[in-house]
């Protein structure tokens, strides 16, 4: 309901992946849209879904979205995303990842079959998701097919000015996830929505703090996921192309102290050791 709810007030571009358990529910409402005359055709939208790490191995590229493709009932994705920049062992697919399942991705061989799926038309573009500038290096080194977009933890909180300056230099685009700071998740918090400083300009605007920080990342050049299953912060979350930011307001929300709303010791805090490299949690993926 909440995907027809979705296209029927205009969202176009929906993110998925083979962990999320999602591929399914949303081929079945794309189906359902088309039938009931939302759409004319899975032409009008734009499907992204992710690799994940059991997958990464260079033989297991392929059939991994061909799987996904099946559970989405589609002949193409618009975007395939490497979900991590590291492998794990064939066949397991859980999060967190347990640290002896961890293995080391051979990003030449994963790249070089991800290149392989765009040629056969399985998906219009790839790239990577939570990738540094280091590792966005690495396979810029080899790409015959460069990355189109990294998809990375973003907003006012944690703006990742340098890995913005690399992609916006390399034509790589940056698409933010947890822009509101993924309250409700086991790792993102209500750090982002309680901001004193962001709630100051939202009131002076009139809007909302989340429709504030979607329409800096919109003026940043960068695309934006959000998560609702709620219509009305849906149609809220869409009113932010009317109106603008003013340079006074965009260069308040640039000075904000920056940190990731979860970090390692945050989430062993929280919910016990966290079964991966610390590398995942600081920055050096």
């Amino acid at each position: 309901i909440a995907i027809l709810q979705a296209i029927e007030l205009g969202y176009r571009h929906f993110d998925t992946a083979s962990l999320y358990g999602t591929e399914q529910p949303l081929g079945e409402a794309i189906l359902e849209a088309i039938a009931v005359g939302l759409i004319k055709s899975r032409d009008e939208l734009f499907i992204t879904s992710k690799l994940w790490c059991s997958d990464a191995h260079g033989e297991l590229v392929l059939p991994a979205l061909q799987r996904s493709l099946k559970n989405l009932r589609l002949e193409y994705l618009d975007l395939y995303l490497i979900h991590w920049p590291v492998s794990s062992k064939p066949g397991i697919y859980e999060f967190p990842i347990k640290r002896e399942d961890f293995l080391a991705m051979d990003f030449k061989a994963v790249w070089k079959a991800m290149e392989d799926c765009q040629r056969l038309g399985l998906t219009k573009s790839i790239g990577v998701s939570n990738f540094s500038c280091k590792k966005l290096g690495d396979i810029l080194a080899f790409a015959k097919i460069p990355p189109a977009v990294n998809q990375v933890e973003l907003n006012p909180l944690w703006q990742q000015k340098k890995l913005r300056e690399f992609c916006k230099a390399n034509g790589i685009l940056l698409t933010a996830y947890a822009p509101l700071g993924a309250q409700g998740t086991i790792w993102g918090s209500n750090r982002v929505l309680e901001c004193e400083l962001l709630k100051e300009i939202a009131k002076q605007k009139g809007k909302t703090v989340a429709q504030i920080c979607l329409r800096w990342a919109y003026e940043q050049g960068i695309s934006i996921l959000v998560k609702s299953f709620n219509k009305d912060r849906m149609k809220s979350n869409l009113e932010i192309f009317n109106w603008s930011l003013s340079q006074e307001d965009v260069k308040k929300i640039n000075d904000i102290p920056q940190s990731r709303l979860c970090s390692g010791q945050d989430y062993i805090s929280k919910y016990g050791p966290f079964n991966t490299t610390q590398e995942l949690w600081d920055g050096e993926i």
